[in-house]
């Protein structure tokens, strides 16, 4: 599962827009639009999502699920669970 502020970050983390993962996973523009408004876990046709998903990797960027570990090792972003120690200032 991938949620739709994953698959922005994972875009911004590979220097890459839009329009150039939609030409990557060779799906419409309009399809990468709809999935990054989504709210929440991206929904689409599953063939879809796992080209996003091989796209984003052939970028170097690694998909990490909730509570799963990197395995690879490199730099990259995770976003915690808010706790109310240590989030960001509210």
């Amino acid at each position: 599962m991938m949620t739709a502020a994953q698959m922005r970050a994972a875009r911004a983390l590979a220097g890459i827009d839009q329009k150039t993962l939609a030409e990557r996973a060779g799906i419409s523009l309009p399809t990468i639009q709809r999935m990054e408004a989504s709210e929440g876990v991206v929904r689409g046709v599953v063939d879809s999502l796992v080209k996003v998903i091989q796209a984003l990797e052939s970028f170097g960027v690694e998909l990490i699920g909730e509570d799963q570990p990197s395995e690879r090792g490199g730099r990259g972003v995770r976003l915690r669970s808010p706790t109310g120690q240590g989030g960001p200032p509210g």
